[in-house]
């Protein structure tokens, strides 16, 4: 498969950082953590990938803007363009040796996602999408999963944890949706459950309280997939509120109605 040149650019520095994390996966046990906020780790490895990731990105196309999850905003000369990254999504899951983590790494153009790569290094499995070119699979082309009843679905989510989110709307969602489905997985990182939705592993996704940095590529993926993204009222205002639902139209549909709340 022949990719843009940005495109490659995201996928050779995504896939330095995914070598730095192999590596201290492999020493996961050995790894110094810091205690970040309430069950919220950040490690060495964490760190580590997302300054390589700067420093390829940086290297490569000079005066972009970053927005990180360690770092945080780093403004460049060039306010057209903003690399948005999460070095590490599933940190918990990488510290318990769950090997289901990835390197998430997207571009905003004007405002708009135009791009994202996705990486499991200890999977090897890299996922791209380019806006119009398609969502791709290790080169493989990508389609959303064509089930339109939930009673059929497999549902990702996020499940909120010690001092993040609200644990009694969480519990009230996932209430509804496992009513509704036929499984409801939760894997640890949106990153991944984006592009699971994208790969119709999965055939929805819903979660609150998330980043940019956790949904920035997924959702390019998931578009450029045949699917649908939109904040929980069906907009676009899915950085500003911090919550995804996800899926082809009637899956995507679907849950926007199950997961709708009286108005207060």
């Amino acid at each position: 498969m022949a990719r843009s040149a940005i495109i490659n650019v995201m996928v050779q520095t995504a896939m330095k950082a995914g070598r730095s994390l192999v590596r201290d996966f492999g020493e996961v046990q050995n790894l110094q953590v810091s205690l970040k906020g309430p069950g919220d780790y950040v490690s060495q490895a964490d760190r580590k990938a997302e300054e390589i990731i700067y420093s390829e990105l940086s290297r490569a196309r000079p005066g972009y803007s970053f927005l990180m999850e360690e770092s945080g905003t780093v403004e460049g000369d060039d306010p057209q363009h903003r690399w948005i990254v999460d070095p590490l999504d599933g940190t918990t899951n990488f510290l318990h040796g769950i090997p289901v983590f990835s390197i998430s790494i997207a571009l905003e153009r004007q405002g708009q996602l135009v791009a994202g790569v996705i990486y499991n290094p200890a999977m090897d499995e890299l996922y791209t999408a380019e806006r119009g070119g398609g969502a791709f699979l290790n080169d493989r082309r990508l389609r959303v999963a064509a089930r339109t009843k939930l009673s059929d679905a497999v549902i990702g989510t996020g499940i909120p944890h010690l001092g993040r989110g609200h644990h009694g709307e969480a519990l009230l969602d996932l209430r509804n949706v496992m009513g509704e489905t036929a499984g409801i997985r939760r894997l640890g990182s949106a990153a991944l459950d984006l592009a699971y939705v994208a790969a119709g592993r999965m055939d929805g996704f819903w979660e609150d309280a998330l980043s940019p940095w956790d949904m920035a590529a997924g959702i390019v993926l998931v578009r450029e997939a045949g699917g649908f993204v939109t904040d929980r009222d069906g907009g676009n205002k899915i950085f500003e509120t911090g919550k995804v639902v996800a899926g082809n139209e009637a899956m995507h549909r679907a849950l926007l109605k199950t997961l709708a709340r009286p108005a207060r």
